[in-house]
């Protein structure tokens, strides 16, 4: 599934359309067969990735314990416990990324995760970079070298290239 162009198909959709599809997927999600199929697939010490919808991005963690409706996880970067429910976990290693085709300035905030190297133009005109940290509705809260820094997403760009550690931030 192209999650891109479900998210460009869904911007013309009016509030009551998002809200009607969401309340199916909910009840897509909570259906005990989907639930059951999926814990069928899991066993206790396996290594999975889940996608963390406050940080936008996806995790790894290790199965610990198994519940009706949810699955206890220990985050494998932070030793963490979490306890989440099963359509989180990304049992096939789907590519979870969403990019815009057709802003032409910015990001939008599906395509900024917490961790991810980004950069901004200063009032000065001047290229700050540095990590985000945390996603705001409106802004991105991001760890600069000398200051941390809330910039709308608008005014964000990725960092690409193959020496992303040599960049100040």
């Amino acid at each position: 599934m192209n999650y891109s162009q479900i998210i460009e198909a869904l911007n013309s959709a009016t509030g009551f359309d998002l809200f009607r599809i969401q309340s199916a997927i909910d009840k897509m999600l909570d259906d005990p067969k989907r639930v059951d199929e999926l814990r069928g697939q899991l066993t206790i010490g396996q290594e999975i990735e889940y996608f963390d919808p406050e940080q936008n991005r996806a995790i790894r963690a290790v199965v610990e314990k198994f519940k009706r409706t949810r699955v206890s996880v220990i985050n494998i970067d932070d030793g963490r416990r979490w306890v989440l429910p099963y359509y989180y976990i990304n049992i096939h290693g789907i590519d979870t990324a969403i990019s815009s085709q057709n802003r032409q300035v910015g990001l939008d905030r599906n395509e900024v995760s917490v961790g991810e190297k980004v950069g901004f133009l200063d009032r000065d005109n001047n290229e700050i970079y540095g990590n985000v940290i945390r996603l705001n509705q409106k802004t991105v809260t991001i760890n600069c070298p000398k200051a941390q820094w809330r910039v709308a997403y608008q005014q964000l760009f990725k960092v690409l290239g193959p020496d992303l550690d040599a960049l100040p931030g």
